[in-house]
């Protein structure tokens, strides 16, 4: 009987311990999101550590951020990701709200044989030239002036871009517009332009590995992804006149400029001046809507608690990854603008 007694104890117990996991799982609240491949590695980063520490577990597709717009537009995810901030006139006709997360920047990645980390310099309008094809071999006079100590190979030049519509080309096409009247009355800065020519590929993540694998080529990808794939990168010169090389101090020297009052968060951190300032750098933004229906009020109040935590928590994380996390009286800014998401029966989704 004793034995009988034992063993059933035994079962309950290992049956209690199994069922434990899956009682926790079910305990976590779920949500989705969809769009920007820019704040992927992040995204993926504080949902590793949420899911334990705030109860939340976010599956994040990275589509780019013409897609996250779509998602969201169409309701089809809790939160859509973009890089490209939304004009006033889109969030109100989509019932949207928008804020930031964490900034980033985007960074030119190159393939030449011989040529080592952040020793290729370059100027906008030598950039410019290279994208509109206008300078067709690594050897042209012009790239040879400028880096005097580096031996340049005899290769055609490759650009590789962005082939979905995506928030780091807006950032890149803008920075290019900026720079130069024939960029700006050419291509233009959009999430999708006509690029005079080269190869596409989707996502930051496409960028880098057709990068990586073509010899004589330049692409642009958020920095976290040329990080993580060591990748080699190159100087810039900016808006002061000054080369400097994509690094963390030179990010922070543009987001200390950055301009938070800014209608609906959208900074502008694009060509600042500053001498060591890094000039493509900008923030990721999340798109919420304001008017949940019911059967959505909890997943909207969970995305906030997400994004809450990820605010309290997750800086150093986005630090390691090369992100810029955004200074406290932002998030503040943010938390209180969530005031503006509402159930149907008129009650604020969000409670600190």
């Amino acid at each position: 009987m004793q034995r009988r007694t034992f063993l059933l104890a035994a079962s309950a117990a290992t049956a209690s311990s199994l069922l434990a996991p899956r009682i926790a799982s079910a305990q976590q609240a779920q949500i989705t999101g969809a769009g920007a491949s820019f704040p992927r590695p992040v995204y993926e980063r504080w949902g590793q550590a949420a899911r334990e520490a705030a109860g939340v577990q976010l599956n994040y597709q990275s589509i780019g951020s013409g897609g996250g717009i779509n998602q969201i537009t169409n309701r089809t995810v809790d939160f859509g990701a973009s890089d490209a901030p939304l004009s006033a006139d889109q969030l109100r006709q989509g019932n949207l709200l928008q804020f930031p997360t964490v900034m980033g920047s985007v960074v030119l990645i190159v393939n030449l044989p011989g040529v080592q980390d952040q020793q290729l310099r370059l100027t906008p309008e030598i950039l410019v030239e290279l994208f509109l094809g206008r300078i067709a071999r690594w050897n042209d006079p012009k790239l040879a002036e400028l880096n005097r100590e580096v031996r340049l190979p005899n290769i055609p030049v490759a650009p590789t871009y962005r082939a979905d519509a995506s928030g780091t080309t807006f950032v890149f096409t803008t920075y290019l517009s900026r720079v130069s009247d024939a960029w700006k009355n050419g291509p233009g800065a959009a999430t999708s332009v006509q690029w005079p020519g080269g190869q596409g590929a989707r996502g930051n993540e496409g960028v880098a590995n057709t990068v990586r694998n073509t010899p004589g080529a330049i692409g642009y990808t958020e920095n976290a992804y040329a990080t993580v794939n060591r990748l080699v990168t190159t100087q810039l010169r900016n808006k002061s006149g000054a080369f400097v090389k994509p690094e963390m101090p030179a990010f922070m020297a543009a987001a200390n400029t950055a301009d938070w009052n800014a209608p609906n968060f959208a900074a502008d951190l694009v060509d600042l001046s500053g001498p060591t300032v890094w000039p493509i750098v900008s923030p990721t933004f999340v798109l919420l809507p304001t008017n949940p229906p019911a059967d959505k009020v909890e997943a909207s109040r969970n995305t906030m608690k997400f994004f809450d935590w990820a605010f309290k928590n997750g800086g150093d994380a986005a630090r390691r990854l090369e992100y810029i996390p955004l200074p406290d009286p932002v998030h503040t800014a943010i938390r209180a603008a969530w005031s503006n998401v509402k159930a149907p029966s008129g009650q604020q989704v969000w409670s600190a």
